[in-house]
Protein backbone atom coordinates (compact mmCIF):
# COMPACT_ATOMS: atom_id res chain seq x y z
CA UNK A 1 0.00 0.00 0.00
CA UNK A 2 0.82 3.68 -0.58
CA UNK A 3 3.13 5.26 1.94
CA UNK A 4 4.96 7.57 -0.20
CA UNK A 5 5.10 11.03 1.51
CA UNK A 6 1.69 13.61 0.31
CA UNK A 7 3.68 16.17 -0.82
CA UNK A 8 5.28 14.13 -3.71
CA UNK A 9 1.66 14.01 -5.03
CA UNK A 10 0.95 15.98 -7.89
CA UNK A 11 -2.67 16.80 -5.73
CA UNK A 12 -1.01 18.08 -3.16
CA UNK A 13 1.25 20.58 -5.32
CA UNK A 14 -1.87 21.35 -7.20
CA UNK A 15 -3.67 22.27 -4.17
CA UNK A 16 -1.14 24.82 -2.86
CA UNK A 17 -1.52 26.30 -5.89
CA UNK A 18 -5.10 26.59 -5.53
CA UNK A 19 -4.90 27.31 -2.02
CA UNK A 20 -3.39 31.30 -3.37
CA UNK A 21 -6.26 31.81 -5.67
CA UNK A 22 -8.76 31.83 -2.05
CA UNK A 23 -6.01 34.06 -0.24
CA UNK A 24 -8.43 36.92 -1.00
CA UNK A 25 -12.11 35.52 -1.34
CA UNK A 26 -14.60 36.44 1.03
CA UNK A 27 -17.46 33.90 1.58
CA UNK A 28 -19.63 36.60 2.21
CA UNK A 29 -19.41 37.38 -2.16
CA UNK A 30 -19.19 33.62 -2.23
CA UNK A 31 -22.74 33.22 -0.46
CA UNK A 32 -24.43 35.92 -1.56
CA UNK A 33 -23.23 35.30 -5.51
CA UNK A 34 -24.58 32.09 -5.45
CA UNK A 35 -27.66 30.91 -4.16
CA UNK A 36 -27.34 27.48 -5.00
CA UNK A 37 -24.14 27.17 -2.66
CA UNK A 38 -25.97 25.34 0.13
CA UNK A 39 -27.61 22.86 -1.96
CA UNK A 40 -23.90 22.22 -3.95
CA UNK A 41 -22.05 21.82 -1.59
CA UNK A 42 -23.90 19.42 0.77
CA UNK A 43 -24.57 15.71 1.00
CA UNK A 44 -26.24 13.21 2.97
CA UNK A 45 -25.41 9.72 4.75
CA UNK A 46 -27.59 7.78 6.61
CA UNK A 47 -29.99 9.84 9.12
CA UNK A 48 -28.02 13.28 9.01
CA UNK A 49 -26.54 15.90 6.14
CA UNK A 50 -23.72 17.51 6.05
CA UNK A 51 -23.73 21.03 5.04
CA UNK A 52 -20.01 22.42 4.05
CA UNK A 53 -21.31 25.80 2.06
CA UNK A 54 -19.72 27.93 4.82
CA UNK A 55 -16.29 26.16 3.81
CA UNK A 56 -13.71 28.80 2.03
CA UNK A 57 -13.64 26.12 -1.10
CA UNK A 58 -15.14 25.85 -4.77
CA UNK A 59 -16.48 22.87 -6.83
CA UNK A 60 -12.25 22.51 -8.28
CA UNK A 61 -11.47 22.28 -4.57
CA UNK A 62 -13.47 19.33 -4.01
CA UNK A 63 -12.31 17.69 -7.10
CA UNK A 64 -8.55 18.33 -6.31
CA UNK A 65 -9.05 16.71 -2.84
CA UNK A 66 -10.91 13.62 -3.71
CA UNK A 67 -7.62 13.39 -6.33
CA UNK A 68 -5.20 13.72 -3.07
CA UNK A 69 -7.40 10.94 -1.97
CA UNK A 70 -6.94 8.62 -4.84
CA UNK A 71 -3.32 9.40 -5.03
CA UNK A 72 -2.79 8.44 -1.50
CA UNK A 73 -4.29 5.01 -2.04
CA UNK A 74 -7.27 5.67 -0.48
CA UNK A 75 -9.36 2.91 -1.68
CA UNK A 76 -6.67 0.53 -1.08
CA UNK A 77 -6.32 1.46 2.57
CA UNK A 78 -9.98 1.62 3.12
CA UNK A 79 -10.30 -2.19 2.10
CA UNK A 80 -6.95 -2.88 4.39
CA UNK A 81 -9.07 -1.00 7.25
CA UNK A 82 -12.20 -3.09 6.94
CA UNK A 83 -10.98 -7.04 6.03
CA UNK A 84 -8.67 -6.74 8.99
CA UNK A 85 -4.87 -6.33 7.81
CA UNK A 86 -2.44 -4.69 9.95
CA UNK A 87 -3.10 -1.31 9.24
CA UNK A 88 -1.14 -0.63 12.34
CA UNK A 89 2.25 -0.95 11.28
CA UNK A 90 4.22 0.07 14.53
CA UNK A 91 2.47 -3.16 16.63
CA UNK A 92 1.39 -5.31 13.58
CA UNK A 93 -2.34 -5.16 14.54
CA UNK A 94 -5.37 -4.81 12.65
CA UNK A 95 -7.48 -1.57 13.81
CA UNK A 96 -10.45 -3.58 12.77
CA UNK A 97 -13.38 -1.62 14.84
CA UNK A 98 -15.70 -2.02 12.14
CA UNK A 99 -16.01 -5.41 12.90
CA UNK A 100 -17.27 -4.96 16.45
CA UNK A 101 -20.35 -3.98 14.66
CA UNK A 102 -20.53 -5.71 11.93
CA UNK A 103 -22.25 -8.73 12.80
CA UNK A 104 -19.81 -11.20 10.84
CA UNK A 105 -17.59 -12.29 14.04
CA UNK A 106 -18.83 -15.05 15.93
CA UNK A 107 -15.82 -13.98 18.82
CA UNK A 108 -17.90 -10.62 18.62
CA UNK A 109 -21.47 -12.25 18.38
CA UNK A 110 -20.57 -14.44 21.85
CA UNK A 111 -19.25 -11.26 23.61
CA UNK A 112 -22.52 -9.47 23.05
CA UNK A 113 -25.39 -12.36 23.67
CA UNK A 114 -23.47 -12.06 26.92
CA UNK A 115 -23.85 -8.79 27.25
CA UNK A 116 -27.72 -9.23 26.31
CA UNK A 117 -27.76 -11.44 29.03
CA UNK A 118 -25.70 -9.76 31.86
CA UNK A 119 -27.22 -6.42 31.49
CA UNK A 120 -30.71 -6.92 32.18
CA UNK A 121 -29.95 -8.91 35.63
CA UNK A 122 -27.53 -5.78 36.28
CA UNK A 123 -30.14 -2.92 35.55
CA UNK A 124 -32.34 -5.19 38.05
CA UNK A 125 -29.55 -6.36 40.78
CA UNK A 126 -27.35 -3.19 41.51
CA UNK A 127 -28.09 0.68 42.18
CA UNK A 128 -25.07 1.71 41.12
CA UNK A 129 -22.34 0.67 38.22
CA UNK A 130 -19.22 2.57 38.74
CA UNK A 131 -16.65 2.23 35.39
CA UNK A 132 -13.15 2.06 36.41
CA UNK A 133 -11.18 2.42 33.24
CA UNK A 134 -9.14 5.82 31.95
CA UNK A 135 -8.22 6.72 28.28
CA UNK A 136 -10.77 4.80 25.53
CA UNK A 137 -11.23 2.59 28.49
CA UNK A 138 -13.47 5.80 29.96
CA UNK A 139 -14.56 8.27 27.07
CA UNK A 140 -16.38 6.65 24.92
CA UNK A 141 -18.76 4.94 27.48
CA UNK A 142 -18.99 7.79 29.51
CA UNK A 143 -20.02 9.50 26.98
CA UNK A 144 -23.02 7.72 25.99
CA UNK A 145 -23.94 6.97 29.41
CA UNK A 146 -24.29 10.56 29.93
CA UNK A 147 -26.02 11.23 26.61
CA UNK A 148 -28.11 8.17 26.30
CA UNK A 149 -29.31 7.13 30.00
CA UNK A 150 -32.96 5.95 30.79
CA UNK A 151 -32.32 6.84 34.46
CA UNK A 152 -33.23 3.21 35.77
CA UNK A 153 -29.88 2.75 37.13
CA UNK A 154 -27.22 5.22 38.38
CA UNK A 155 -24.07 4.67 36.19
CA UNK A 156 -20.69 6.78 36.87
CA UNK A 157 -17.23 6.80 36.39
CA UNK A 158 -13.94 7.20 37.70
CA UNK A 159 -10.44 7.73 35.48
CA UNK A 160 -8.36 9.57 37.33
CA UNK A 161 -6.03 8.27 40.01
CA UNK A 162 -6.93 11.49 42.22
CA UNK A 163 -9.00 9.93 44.79
CA UNK A 164 -10.80 12.36 44.35
CA UNK A 165 -12.83 10.93 41.07
CA UNK A 166 -13.73 8.01 42.99
CA UNK A 167 -15.22 9.85 45.77
CA UNK A 168 -17.65 11.83 43.82
CA UNK A 169 -18.23 8.38 41.75
CA UNK A 170 -19.02 6.65 44.84
CA UNK A 171 -21.29 9.31 46.89
CA UNK A 172 -24.09 7.97 48.03
CA UNK A 173 -23.24 4.45 47.25
CA UNK A 174 -23.40 0.87 49.35
CA UNK A 175 -20.94 -1.70 48.83
CA UNK A 176 -23.78 -4.42 49.02
CA UNK A 177 -26.00 -2.17 45.61
CA UNK A 178 -22.86 -1.22 43.84
CA UNK A 179 -21.21 -2.85 40.98
CA UNK A 180 -17.64 -2.13 39.30
CA UNK A 181 -16.44 -3.10 35.98
CA UNK A 182 -13.07 -2.74 35.78
CA UNK A 183 -11.59 -2.00 32.06
CA UNK A 184 -8.05 -2.46 31.34
CA UNK A 185 -6.49 -4.51 28.04
CA UNK A 186 -4.20 -5.60 30.18
CA UNK A 187 -5.57 -5.18 33.58
CA UNK A 188 -2.21 -3.46 34.89
CA UNK A 189 -3.39 0.40 33.81
CA UNK A 190 -2.14 2.25 36.94
CA UNK A 191 -4.69 4.40 37.32
CA UNK A 192 -7.38 1.87 36.60
CA UNK A 193 -6.03 -0.54 38.81
CA UNK A 194 -5.59 2.14 42.16
CA UNK A 195 -9.37 3.13 41.81
CA UNK A 196 -9.88 -0.61 41.51
CA UNK A 197 -7.52 -1.77 44.44
CA UNK A 198 -9.45 1.67 46.29
CA UNK A 199 -12.74 0.18 45.86
CA UNK A 200 -11.66 -2.70 47.41
CA UNK A 201 -10.23 -0.90 50.18
CA UNK A 202 -14.37 0.66 50.20
CA UNK A 203 -15.82 -2.27 50.63
CA UNK A 204 -16.57 -2.99 47.63
CA UNK A 205 -17.73 -6.85 46.73
CA UNK A 206 -18.73 -6.81 42.84
CA UNK A 207 -16.48 -6.85 39.82
CA UNK A 208 -16.61 -7.20 36.68
CA UNK A 209 -13.94 -7.20 34.32
CA UNK A 210 -13.48 -5.99 30.40
CA UNK A 211 -9.45 -6.92 29.70
CA UNK A 212 -7.59 -9.48 27.44
CA UNK A 213 -6.13 -10.98 30.99
CA UNK A 214 -8.43 -12.91 31.81
CA UNK A 215 -6.09 -14.63 34.40
CA UNK A 216 -4.80 -11.43 36.07
CA UNK A 217 -8.78 -10.21 36.29
CA UNK A 218 -10.16 -13.57 37.52
CA UNK A 219 -7.23 -13.50 40.62
CA UNK A 220 -8.19 -10.06 41.25
CA UNK A 221 -12.26 -11.44 42.28
CA UNK A 222 -13.55 -10.17 38.75
CA UNK A 223 -17.20 -12.49 39.06
CA UNK A 224 -17.52 -12.41 35.09
CA UNK A 225 -14.75 -11.24 32.46
CA UNK A 226 -15.63 -10.12 29.09
CA UNK A 227 -13.09 -10.15 26.43
CA UNK A 228 -11.00 -7.02 24.67
CA UNK A 229 -9.03 -8.00 21.61
CA UNK A 230 -5.58 -6.45 20.18
CA UNK A 231 -7.16 -6.14 17.15
CA UNK A 232 -9.11 -2.93 18.29
CA UNK A 233 -7.25 0.14 19.74
CA UNK A 234 -8.97 1.31 22.98
CA UNK A 235 -10.46 4.91 21.64
CA UNK A 236 -11.95 2.63 18.96
CA UNK A 237 -13.79 -0.03 20.97
CA UNK A 238 -16.82 1.53 22.68
CA UNK A 239 -18.62 -0.64 20.41
CA UNK A 240 -17.61 -4.05 22.10
CA UNK A 241 -17.78 -4.98 26.01
CA UNK A 242 -16.11 -1.29 27.14
CA UNK A 243 -19.34 -0.31 26.40
CA UNK A 244 -20.96 -2.27 28.96
CA UNK A 245 -21.52 0.33 31.50
CA UNK A 246 -22.98 2.20 28.95
CA UNK A 247 -24.97 -0.42 27.72
CA UNK A 248 -26.15 -0.77 31.42
CA UNK A 249 -27.23 2.98 31.80
CA UNK A 250 -29.19 2.98 28.64
CA UNK A 251 -30.10 -0.50 28.49
CA UNK A 252 -28.91 -3.28 26.03
CA UNK A 253 -31.64 -2.67 22.74
CA UNK A 254 -30.49 0.76 22.80
CA UNK A 255 -26.82 0.01 22.75
CA UNK A 256 -27.73 -2.24 20.05
CA UNK A 257 -29.20 0.65 17.84
CA UNK A 258 -26.12 2.55 18.73
CA UNK A 259 -23.99 -0.82 16.78
CA UNK A 260 -26.79 -0.47 14.08
CA UNK A 261 -25.92 3.33 13.79
CA UNK A 262 -22.11 2.88 13.27
CA UNK A 263 -23.00 0.06 10.94
CA UNK A 264 -24.78 2.66 8.25
CA UNK A 265 -22.08 4.44 8.08
CA UNK A 266 -19.27 2.29 7.82
CA UNK A 267 -21.78 1.11 4.51
CA UNK A 268 -21.37 5.03 3.51
CA UNK A 269 -18.23 4.87 3.89
CA UNK A 270 -17.28 1.50 2.07
CA UNK A 271 -20.02 2.49 -0.98
CA UNK A 272 -20.17 6.38 -1.27
CA UNK A 273 -18.25 8.04 -4.08
CA UNK A 274 -15.49 10.50 -2.36
CA UNK A 275 -16.97 13.72 -3.07
CA UNK A 276 -20.28 12.05 -1.58
CA UNK A 277 -19.13 10.41 0.90
CA UNK A 278 -19.53 12.18 3.97
CA UNK A 279 -16.92 11.31 6.54
CA UNK A 280 -14.23 11.43 3.70
CA UNK A 281 -15.45 15.03 3.14
CA UNK A 282 -14.99 15.91 6.32
CA UNK A 283 -11.71 14.25 6.58
CA UNK A 284 -10.19 16.65 3.36
CA UNK A 285 -11.73 19.35 4.08
CA UNK A 286 -9.98 19.20 7.43
CA UNK A 287 -6.54 18.86 5.14
CA UNK A 288 -7.52 21.51 2.89
CA UNK A 289 -7.83 24.19 6.24
CA UNK A 290 -4.91 22.69 7.73
CA UNK A 291 -2.02 22.30 5.60
CA UNK A 292 -3.06 24.67 2.43
CA UNK A 293 -5.19 27.51 4.52
CA UNK A 294 -3.09 27.30 8.09
CA UNK A 295 -5.22 26.45 10.37
CA UNK A 296 -3.89 25.34 13.79
CA UNK A 297 -6.78 24.53 15.52
CA UNK A 298 -10.28 22.82 15.25
CA UNK A 299 -13.86 23.27 17.36
CA UNK A 300 -16.17 20.81 17.22
CA UNK A 301 -19.73 22.65 18.83
CA UNK A 302 -22.16 20.10 19.92
CA UNK A 303 -26.31 21.95 19.94
CA UNK A 304 -26.90 19.74 22.72
CA UNK A 305 -27.24 19.09 26.06
CA UNK A 306 -27.00 15.26 26.12
CA UNK A 307 -23.94 15.30 24.30
CA UNK A 308 -22.07 18.05 25.79
CA UNK A 309 -19.18 15.35 26.25
CA UNK A 310 -18.44 14.78 22.59
CA UNK A 311 -15.81 17.35 22.09
CA UNK A 312 -13.76 15.84 25.19
CA UNK A 313 -14.34 12.22 23.43
CA UNK A 314 -12.85 13.79 19.90
CA UNK A 315 -9.89 15.29 21.79
CA UNK A 316 -9.01 11.52 22.14
CA UNK A 317 -10.16 10.19 19.16
CA UNK A 318 -8.31 12.51 16.48
CA UNK A 319 -5.26 13.67 18.84
CA UNK A 320 -3.92 10.24 20.19
CA UNK A 321 -4.87 9.18 16.76
CA UNK A 322 -2.96 11.56 14.44
CA UNK A 323 -1.16 13.57 16.99
CA UNK A 324 1.98 12.38 14.94
CA UNK A 325 5.36 13.99 13.59
CA UNK A 326 6.72 10.86 11.88
CA UNK A 327 5.23 9.04 8.89
CA UNK A 328 4.48 5.37 8.02
CA UNK A 329 8.47 5.00 6.75
CA UNK A 330 9.74 6.53 9.47
CA UNK A 331 10.17 9.86 8.37
CA UNK A 332 10.01 13.09 10.18
CA UNK A 333 6.44 15.00 8.61
CA UNK A 334 7.36 18.30 7.09
CA UNK A 335 3.59 19.30 6.67
CA UNK A 336 1.15 19.65 9.59
CA UNK A 337 -1.20 16.67 11.18
CA UNK A 338 -3.61 16.99 13.14
CA UNK A 339 -4.69 20.16 14.71
CA UNK A 340 -5.51 20.90 17.96
CA UNK A 341 -9.13 19.91 18.91
CA UNK A 342 -11.47 21.30 21.58
CA UNK A 343 -15.43 22.73 21.78
CA UNK A 344 -18.35 22.65 24.52
CA UNK A 345 -21.80 22.49 23.62
CA UNK A 346 -23.94 25.17 22.37
CA UNK A 347 -25.48 27.80 23.57
CA UNK A 348 -22.69 27.34 26.35
CA UNK A 349 -19.82 27.81 24.24
CA UNK A 350 -21.44 31.29 22.77
CA UNK A 351 -20.87 32.92 26.57
CA UNK A 352 -17.19 31.43 26.40
CA UNK A 353 -14.39 31.42 23.85
CA UNK A 354 -16.76 32.45 20.44
CA UNK A 355 -15.20 35.96 21.43
CA UNK A 356 -12.17 34.70 19.76
CA UNK A 357 -13.82 32.62 16.75
CA UNK A 358 -15.26 36.12 15.96
CA UNK A 359 -13.13 38.37 16.66
CA UNK A 360 -9.61 36.62 17.18
CA UNK A 361 -6.79 36.87 15.72
CA UNK A 362 -6.64 33.55 14.46
CA UNK A 363 -9.20 31.79 12.42
CA UNK A 364 -10.73 28.22 13.96
CA UNK A 365 -12.51 26.31 11.16
CA UNK A 366 -15.71 25.11 12.80
CA UNK A 367 -18.11 21.66 13.42
CA UNK A 368 -21.59 23.06 14.14
CA UNK A 369 -24.10 20.25 15.22
CA UNK A 370 -27.89 20.29 14.93
CA UNK A 371 -30.11 18.03 16.48
CA UNK A 372 -33.10 19.32 15.93
CA UNK A 373 -34.39 19.80 19.36
CA UNK A 374 -35.69 23.20 19.86
CA UNK A 375 -36.28 26.35 17.38
CA UNK A 376 -33.97 28.12 19.54
CA UNK A 377 -31.03 25.74 19.69
CA UNK A 378 -30.89 25.40 15.83
CA UNK A 379 -31.66 29.15 15.09
CA UNK A 380 -28.29 29.58 17.52
CA UNK A 381 -26.41 27.28 15.79
CA UNK A 382 -27.00 28.63 12.51
CA UNK A 383 -26.54 32.67 13.56
CA UNK A 384 -23.07 31.32 14.57
CA UNK A 385 -22.29 29.44 11.45
CA UNK A 386 -23.85 32.45 9.45
CA UNK A 387 -21.81 35.08 11.69
CA UNK A 388 -18.81 33.64 11.30
CA UNK A 389 -18.78 33.28 7.46
CA UNK A 390 -20.62 36.62 6.70
CA UNK A 391 -19.44 39.03 9.36
CA UNK A 392 -20.28 42.19 8.95
CA UNK A 393 -18.51 45.17 7.07
CA UNK A 394 -20.81 47.81 7.99
CA UNK A 395 -18.01 50.78 8.42
CA UNK A 396 -20.03 52.73 10.31
CA UNK A 397 -19.62 50.50 13.01
CA UNK A 398 -16.60 51.20 15.80
CA UNK A 399 -13.99 49.23 14.82
CA UNK A 400 -14.92 46.73 18.09
CA UNK A 401 -17.88 46.22 16.54
CA UNK A 402 -16.84 44.67 13.36
CA UNK A 403 -16.84 41.15 12.68
CA UNK A 404 -14.33 39.71 9.39
CA UNK A 405 -16.13 36.72 8.70
CA UNK A 406 -14.62 34.64 6.39
CA UNK A 407 -14.51 31.62 9.18
CA UNK A 408 -15.14 28.55 7.74
CA UNK A 409 -17.28 25.86 9.01
CA UNK A 410 -19.66 22.99 8.86
CA UNK A 411 -22.94 22.22 9.77
CA UNK A 412 -24.27 18.40 10.39
CA UNK A 413 -27.71 18.02 10.72
CA UNK A 414 -29.69 15.03 12.68
CA UNK A 415 -32.73 14.72 13.85
CA UNK A 416 -32.90 14.31 18.00
CA UNK A 417 -30.51 12.45 20.43
CA UNK A 418 -30.87 8.61 20.53
CA UNK A 419 -28.77 5.67 19.96
CA UNK A 420 -28.63 5.42 16.51
CA UNK A 421 -27.79 9.19 15.72
CA UNK A 422 -24.60 8.73 18.52
CA UNK A 423 -23.56 5.46 16.23
CA UNK A 424 -23.74 7.19 13.31
CA UNK A 425 -22.14 10.32 14.82
CA UNK A 426 -18.94 8.51 16.50
CA UNK A 427 -18.13 6.29 13.19
CA UNK A 428 -18.02 9.52 11.08
CA UNK A 429 -15.50 11.10 13.08
CA UNK A 430 -13.94 7.08 13.07
CA UNK A 431 -13.46 6.95 9.70
CA UNK A 432 -12.80 10.95 8.96
CA UNK A 433 -9.43 10.19 11.44
CA UNK A 434 -8.54 7.47 8.97
CA UNK A 435 -8.86 9.19 6.05
CA UNK A 436 -6.36 12.08 7.32
CA UNK A 437 -4.08 9.19 8.79
CA UNK A 438 -3.89 7.81 4.79
CA UNK A 439 -3.66 11.19 3.29
CA UNK A 440 -0.78 12.32 5.95
CA UNK A 441 0.67 8.76 5.70
CA UNK A 442 0.73 8.50 9.76
CA UNK A 443 -0.59 5.18 11.65
CA UNK A 444 -3.80 6.30 13.56
CA UNK A 445 -3.81 3.12 15.26
CA UNK A 446 -0.84 3.95 17.67
CA UNK A 447 -0.44 6.15 20.50
CA UNK A 448 3.84 5.76 21.59
CA UNK A 449 3.60 9.29 22.69
CA UNK A 450 1.68 8.93 25.88
CA UNK A 451 4.44 5.98 26.84
CA UNK A 452 7.89 8.36 28.15
CA UNK A 453 5.46 9.99 30.41
CA UNK A 454 4.13 7.09 32.03
CA UNK A 455 7.36 5.34 32.09
CA UNK A 456 9.20 8.20 33.68
CA UNK A 457 6.08 8.52 36.42
CA UNK A 458 7.11 5.11 37.52
CA UNK A 459 10.90 5.42 37.90
CA UNK A 460 9.88 8.31 39.91
CA UNK A 461 7.95 6.62 41.97
CA UNK A 462 10.14 3.72 42.30
CA UNK A 463 12.86 6.34 43.28
CA UNK A 464 10.95 7.65 45.97
CA UNK A 465 10.22 4.77 47.57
Amino acid sequence: MNTTTPVDTKAWADLAHHAESWRNVHLRELMAGDPSRSAQFATHAPGLRYDYSRQRLGGMTVRLLARLAEQRGFREWRQALFSGQAVNDTEDRAAWHTELRSGNSKEVLQTLDRMRRLVPAIRKTYKRVVNLGTGGSDLGPRLLADALSDGRLDVRFAANIDPKDLERALEGAQPETTLFIVVSKTFTTQETMANAMAAKAWGGKHFYAVTANTKEAQGFGALEVLPMWDWVGGRFSVWSAVGLAAACAMGFERFEEFLAGGREIDAHFLDAEIEENVPALMALIGVWNTNFLGASTHVVLPYSNAVRLLPMYLQQLEMESNGKRTDREGREVGYATCPVVWGLEGTVSQHSFHQLLHQGTQVVPADFIDFGLSRELTANCLAQADALALGTHDTALPPHRRYPGNRPSSVLFFDGVNPRNLGRLIALYEHKVFTQGVVWNINSFDQWGVELGKQMAKDILKGAR
